[in-house]
């Protein structure tokens, strides 16, 4: 009887005054049926040995239970030792004799779990020892993830995975009239629970979510986008008359452009502008007008202004035979197309001339099919006469001791014919304070009862009937000395040029050994007041080894915080780590916000060396703390799995952020990128702590932008594996990254810190572009011990070049420091002139490293030659390296 009084079945079985009972019971064939983990439940009671007399030794209290794979159902009879033992099953309450005649039912239920994988079925046996029991059910299931629709993405009923802790993923099948977003899955737990969703789906254009479902947008509504979360009203001037619509039509008279938004309302073409005013000031005109009475409704109205030229005589705006477009040399200020002002500078104009200005405007639907053309405004103006303009080149034809040949060309615009021209000049040394004037017809004048060996400054203007034009910038040119007449009086002027040059190549020679001499020394030298600096500042905190601890909790103890698991709340997988998963979530901590959070956790089954080396990371970073390294959060170490706690990084590793974004940032902007690694570096070296695999694959970019040094496992492999500096293998030693005396002699300093900083810079500049491309790493050693460097990456400053080669010197105590390298960046990013492509200029911390970059006139100046710059200037030497072209001929 069942605990209701109803009879019911049992299989019983009471052989407990008998020793070495064996009694098996088996059930039919069962179909797996597609499970991998099958659950046995089985309902039972057992009396008590205890109650029964004279059973001592051959009573006993728990059964066996067994199961066996087959095919098919075709064995009549299965020997013992084919079955698989499950488990010995006892009973959590047994019986006496007095329970029965009271009719207290004591049933036990018990679940065991059997993995079946390999046959189409199997078969359960249960077997007696000697128990006094009674089996009242056996019930055998397998568990599923129901249907389920998430995200828009439907996850159909799916078998659980073979283990008690594995998960199964399932990809998901976007629901009707919806589309991907992002590969929808999800992870079928072992206890049939759907877990960490992924990725979705969004309703297509024209329909919306409702109910789990897409459905169209009702007539008067849109959706244009998938993105967009549900249908909305049509807007102003605009209508749709089905279901489903993905953008509303305008209404007549109204029209969108094409890079118009749907979301945005029908609008129309702008009237034309009003009140066009113009003001003649000889040859230039101001032309100034008010916007239109009506915009259309929109803001981005635009005015562009078509200049006619009338011919000589004309003077009606009817006679179009005569007028023409405007040439190329009248010039609008600030444009004559594209204006978003209401004014507008015309100049270059010719004198006594008829001109008509049309002003047009337009907006973004005025090419729209059916605005028709451009409203306008239109004024004619007649130029006044104008005095001419200035003389652009005065060129020296012969000097003598006390005389000066000049010539020039009539100046751009004459406007009008030229009656004569006036020459100011003076000595130059009186700046202007006594000067003569003389005039002439010609082009060309004869200054005499100058000087010998004197400067003279020039200048010239022409004069119509409109009067005097401008003088013109000033010319220098000097007479000839009394002792050694040079140039028009006979002297070979190769033997002059052999002679300047000759002096010229000796001087710049003897720059560029300074300059060099200084380069080789500044880094050397200040390295080593750095040196002195840092052992004479006892405060600096320094880094402590975690594997100097015996014991590898006790250094995460000091190191790192504890996080409760309870705080953390796990969103997605972002990624596969050394040690095992690496997940994206939210940290939740009492007494402060929500933050996102990087999860690194330790795959089951590690080992003693693998928890060590995971924990260790965790150790390095918790004595860390600066806004360009990676900010641990905390660990978890009391319950599994093992975690790693850190502040998330949006955009991921810098290498890959770069290689996305290819050509996107300015020169400023990767600058600012480099400048937050080296103040990373800058911290770490302080702290005496090499980090060997600094490459930007290990720097993490947040969504500001804000670059952080992260992955700092690296020094403890080496140590662990000498072998590794060669071969390379699991990345134990980055080649392309390591400096010659790291790979060579397993020299690890701050100083290849700094070379591998010199190929990151390479990296950054280069947007992510693997460095010595496909060559492989043998040929990358032999190529940099032989004195090969990376060339400039395309579009790089010369500047930023420089300090590459300065951190891949083959001295490490020649390449700069991580705060020498800092003050330089600093340096770039207040003077952002320095980085124009191909400036070089001095940025060093040392400042008589640095020699003043000198114009070829001021180096004549110097050594006394200066009335030669026209001379140097005519024959195309505009700077000092010009100068290196110089031959004796």
């Amino acid at each position: 009887m069942d605990e209701k009084n109803i009879p019911i079945r049992t299989y019983q079985v009471c052989n407990v005054l008998e020793p070495s009972q064996n009694n098996w019971l088996r059930t039919d064939w069962i179909p797996r049926s597609g499970a991998q983990r099958v659950y046995v439940e089985v309902k039972f009671t057992l009396r008590d040995c205890n109650s029964l007399p004279g059973v001592t030794g051959t009573c006993k209290e728990t059964f066996n239970l067994y199961y066996h794979e087959s095919n098919e159902d075709r064995e009549s009879y299965i020997k013992e030792s084919s079955f698989i033992k499950v488990d010995t099953v006892a009973a959590d309450e047994s019986f006496t004799q007095v329970d029965v005649g009271d009719r207290i039912m004591k049933l036990n239920t018990e679940v065991r779990d059997v993995k079946v994988t390999t046959k189409k079925g199997f078969y359960l046996a249960f077997q007696d020892v000697g128990a006094c029991i009674a089996l009242v059910s056996v019930r055998v299931f397998y568990k599923t993830c129901p249907l389920t629709i998430r995200n828009l993405a439907t996850f159909p009923d799916t078998v659980t995975g073979a283990d008690t802790s594995s998960l199964v993923e399932v990809r998901g099948s976007c629901v009707n009239r919806s589309e991907e977003r992002e590969e929808p899955k999800m992870y079928c737990g072992a206890d049939g629970e759907w877990l960490v969703p992924i990725g979705g789906c969004f309703c297509s254009p024209g329909y919306e979510e409702r109910g789990g479902a897409c459905k169209a947008c009702t007539a008067g509504f849109y959706k244009a986008r998938s993105v967009d979360p549900a249908c909305a009203k049509c807007p102003p001037h605009s209508y749709s008359l089905r279901d489903g619509a993905t953008v509303c039509d305008c209404h007549t008279g109204y029209f969108r452009a094409d890079s118009d938004p749907a979301s945005m309302s029908c609008t129309q073409p702008p009237s034309a502008p009003q009140q066009l005013i113009s003001v003649v000031n000889e040859t230039s005109v101001v032309l100034e007008w008010a916007p239109p009475r009506r915009l259309g409704g929109r803001s981005d109205a635009i005015y562009s202004v078509e200049c006619l030229i009338f011919g000589p005589g004309d003077r009606s705006i009817s006679n179009s035979q005569t007028c023409l477009p405007c040439g190329s040399d009248v010039l609008f200020s600030p444009s004559q197309l594209g204006l978003r002002t209401t004014r507008v500078v015309v100049s270059e104009l010719k004198a006594h001339t008829r001109y008509t200005f049309t002003v047009h405007a337009r907006n973004g639907v005025s090419r729209a099919s059916g605005a028709g053309s451009a409203p306008s405004v239109s004024v004619s103006v007649t130029t006044n006469q104008a005095a001419p303009s200035p003389v652009s080149m005065i060129q020296v034809l012969d000097v003598t001791r006390h005389s000066l040949l000049l010539s020039w060309q009539q100046p751009d615009r004459p406007n009008g014919v030229i009656l004569e021209y006036e020459v100011k000049f003076y000595e130059k040394d009186q700046k202007e304070r006594s000067y003569r004037i003389m005039r002439t017809f010609s082009q060309t004048v004869d200054v005499t009862g100058l000087s010998p060996l004197t400067v003279y400054v020039f200048h010239v203007r022409a004069r119509t009937a409109a009067g005097y034009g401008d003088f013109s910038s000033p010319f220098e040119f000097s007479t000839n000395s009394d002792p050694f007449p040079l140039i028009g009086e006979g002297v070979n002027s190769a033997f002059l040029l052999l002679s300047v040059s000759g002096v010229g190549v000796l001087l710049l020679i003897s720059a560029a050994a300074f300059i060099i001499s200084r380069r080789r020394s500044k880094y050397s030298k200040t390295k080593q007041d750095s040196e002195e600096e840092k052992h004479l500042n006892p405060g600096v905190k320094i880094y402590v080894d975690p594997f100097t601890y015996e014991d590898p909790d006790q250094a995460i103890h000091d190191f790192a915080k504890e996080i409760d698991v309870s705080s953390i709340h796990i969103e997605k997988v972002i990624g596969m780590g050394e040690f095992g998963e690496v997940c994206s979530g939210r940290l939740r901590l009492q007494g402060k916000r929500e933050i996102y959070v990087a999860i690194k956790s330790l795959k089951a089954g590690y080992s003693d060396k693998q928890r060590r080396d995971f924990l260790s990371e965790a150790s390095i970073m918790g004595q860390f703390d600066h806004p360009n390294i990676i900010r641990l959060e905390g660990v978890v170490t009391r319950c599994k799995p093992l975690m790693i706690i850190t502040e998330y990084m949006e955009n991921g590793s810098l290498d890959a952020f770069l290689r996305k974004h290819d050509g996107q940032f300015t020169v400023i902007q990767l600058v600012g990128m480099l400048r937050g690694i080296a103040s990373g570096m800058k911290y770490l070296s302080d702290m005496n702590y090499v980090h060997r695999d600094l490459a930007a694959r290990n720097i993490l970019v947040n969504s500001n932008l804000v670059c952080k040094v992260s992955d700092f496992g690296l020094s403890r492999v080496l140590e662990d594996d000498p072998e590794a500096a060669y071969t390379a293998r699991v990345g134990h030693i980055p080649i392309r990254w390591t400096a010659p005396e790291a790979i060579t002699y397993r020299k690890f300093t701050t100083s290849s810190d700094v070379w591998s900083y010199g190929i990151v810079m390479w990296e950054v500049v280069s947007y992510g572009e693997r460095p010595y491309w496909d060559m492989n790493n043998q040929d990358v050693m032999k190529a940099v011990e032989e004195g090969y460097r990376l060339p400039a990456p395309m579009d790089c400053p010369v500047v930023l070049h420089q300090l590459m080669l300065d951190c891949w010197e083959r001295e490490r105590a020649e390449r700069p420091s991580f705060s020498q390298i800092l003050n330089m960046l600093d340096k770039l990013i207040r003077n952002p002139g320095t980085l124009r492509l191909g400036s070089e200029v001095c940025v060093s911390v040392v400042p008589e490293a640095c020699v003043p970059e000198w114009s070829v006139y001021e180096w004549l100046q110097s050594i006394g030659l200066e009335i030669y710059r026209e001379t140097f200037a005519a024959a195309g030497y505009n700077n000092l390296e010009s100068l290196l072209a110089l031959t004796h001929q």
